[in-house]
């Protein structure tokens, strides 16, 4: 049973990755501020792990990640997917609001996959990373420039790491949400929806677990051979 962390995992896009991939075999260590109701239900079938820990703290993630390796044994994937998503424009977004966005969506995941990827070098057994981005790097999207700066940070940085560490068996790719319904899409108005909805190919949004899927597939063995992509899930929107 290979261990993977799946970081913002008590919720939303996180919680259905953790129960997919605990449902391929997984075992899943999901790393949040707060355990919810429906992880700790989750959690009762013996795959998932529910470690509390806030990845703002960048000076606690190298003790986090070496206490999960002490105590579950090698990571065999991790899955960055914490982040946040506050609206409004630009101008107007205090500084400090935005150094939190970039702390936590951009600063955290690099620390946090620097130390994963250090204890996959050592077990030299290989590994996976996927690092969840967002279509709005590509496309943009009025009202979210600091949340899409971050996630087109995060495709730069699954690029070049995927060269650096290929040679050691490692994967690292990301995958692409469009809107979904999630906690981070409910300040989207009613007509903002159904725009998003008239322009996809599908004519509907992508939801929780087709997102799940994708990074389920990247971390099997199926995508052993697959590396430095961005895999986009969003029913057909950016078509």
């Amino acid at each position: 049973m290979a261990n993977v962390i799946v970081t913002g995992g008590s919720r939303g896009l996180g919680l259905a990755m953790a129960k997919k991939l605990a449902a391929a075999g997984h075992r899943v260590i999901a790393v949040a501020r707060h355990e919810s109701a429906p992880l700790k239900a989750a959690a009762a079938g013996g795959k998932i792990a529910f470690r509390a820990f806030d990845l703002a703290d960048i000076a606690g993630i190298a003790a986090l990640v070496k206490g999960i390796r002490k105590e579950f044994g090698p990571i065999f994937g991790l899955v960055n997917n914490a982040a946040i998503g506050p609206s409004g424009l630009l101008a107007t977004m205090r500084e400090v609001e935005i150094e939190r966005v970039v702390r936590l969506n951009t600063l955290s995941p690099l620390v946090m996959t620097r130390h994963v990827v250090r204890a996959m070098l050592a077990a030299g057994s290989g590994g996976r990373i996927v690092n969840i981005a967002s279509i709005t790097a590509a496309t943009g999207f009025s009202g979210l420039a600091a949340y899409s700066a971050t996630k087109a940070s995060l495709i730069g940085m699954t690029r070049a790491l995927a060269r650096e560490v290929g040679t050691a068996g490692i994967t690292v790719n990301a995958v692409a949400p469009g809107f979904i319904d999630t906690d981070m899409t409910e300040s989207l108005s009613p007509e903002d929806r159904e725009r998003i909805v008239r322009r996809s190919a599908l004519r509907r949004l992508a939801d929780a677990d087709d997102v799940a899927g994708a990074v389920a597939f990247l971390l099997s063995d199926d995508a052993k051979s697959i590396t430095g992509i961005v895999l986009t899930v969003d029913a057909g929107s950016t078509v």
